[in-house]
């Protein structure tokens, strides 16, 4: 009996431990979108009845949850969203654009653009990153922010259905950004897929200055005292070689991009050639910054790069000079 006694506050100590050590504080379930701003985007009345536009009935198979996990310390605010068929499905790591509150994430984005995603068979993460949504904490525009990131793979180990051997991430605009910043810094990543991604913040001050004094001066601490350095360190294009060589890069980008202008993705191709990293460039002609009027064909270049390297675990391209 003493022995019992023993054995069982060892359990109830550890999962004590265990709890205190715990990243992922909140994980709120949306049980109903109907309450939510995004339901009539995505219902029509059909004889008589609310249901799903045909291209979102994918809803009915997937679960949208809010959540709050740690990251330095910082109670950090985001989104997961899975299918509701119990299994180990790959997981990815989606990183939002914009700055601050522009470009937050909403219910939206859980339902269209994570959801779109999860309904392939994807566990699917994504954060507001600290100081935004809620969250604690200051943003830093691919400061200390992008550990906010580097440890979602670290939480998603606390997420039953998420095999976190198989990890992608994707990153819109300055999203794409703190991707690549992100790739150099963790060795959890298996792919990545970027769009309308900046990789050189010194073109992007001279095309539109009022980046520099609106946000990057803004948010960037310190930013006219140390501002080479820190926008080299936000400026993939300088430090391509530190990407790894098992890391095959999507890199998606409309020509018409006024907001982060193609020659952005080109230039770090470039880059890319020289180092062999392995990459695909796609160049939507015409194309705005959201690539809006190719979106379909977005969304399918995502989800056959994801099973790819992901679900059907194809080896790395050979990016050694051959053929005949």
């Amino acid at each position: 009996m003493k022995y019992l006694k023993l054995l069982l506050l060892i359990v109830f100590f550890s999962s004590c431990k265990a709890q205190d050590n715990a990243l992922l504080i909140r994980q709120k379930l949306i049980s109903d979108l109907s309450e939510t701003p995004i339901f009539p985007v995505l219902t029509a009345e059909i004889n008589n009845q609310i249901s799903w536009k045909e291209k979102y009935t994918y809803l009915d198979s997937i679960e949208i949850y809010t959540i709050t996990y740690l990251s330095d310390g910082l109670k950090i605010n985001g989104f997961l969203v899975k299918p509701k068929k119990k299994g180990k499905y790959p997981c990815v790591i989606y990183n939002r654009g914009g700055n601050r509150e522009f470009g937050s994430l909403k219910i939206g984005h859980g339902a269209i653009t994570l959801g779109r995603i999860a309904k392939e068979g994807y566990v699917v993460i994504a954060s507001q990153y600290r100081g935004n949504g809620g969250s604690e904490g200051q943003e830093e525009f691919g400061g200390k922010d992008v550990n906010d990131i580097t440890i979602l793979p670290e939480v998603l180990k606390e997420i039953e259905d998420a095999d976190t051997d198989r990890i992608g991430m994707y990153g819109w605009s300055r999203g794409g950004m703190m991707t690549y910043i992100a790739l150099t810094k963790t060795k959890n990543i298996k792919a990545a897929i970027v769009g309308g991604a900046v990789s050189d913040n010194f073109l992007t001050i001279k095309d539109r200055p009022e980046m520099e004094t609106n946000v990057i001066e803004e948010l960037i601490p310190n930013y006219y005292t140390n501002k080479e350095t820190e926008l080299k360190k936000r400026s993939a294009v300088q430090w391509a070689n530190k990407f790894s060589k098992n890391v095959p890069i999507l890199m998606l980008h409309g020509n018409s991009d006024w907001r982060v202008k193609p020659e952005q993705s080109l230039h770090l191709a470039l880059k890319f050639e020289e180092n062999r990293i392995p990459y695909r460039l796609i160049m939507f002609e015409g194309e705005d910054h959201g690539i809006s009027e190719h979106k379909k064909e977005v969304n399918e270049q995502v989800i056959k790069w994801l099973d790819k390297y992901l679900k059907n675990k194809e080896p790395l391209p050979n990016m050694k000079y051959h053929g005949r």
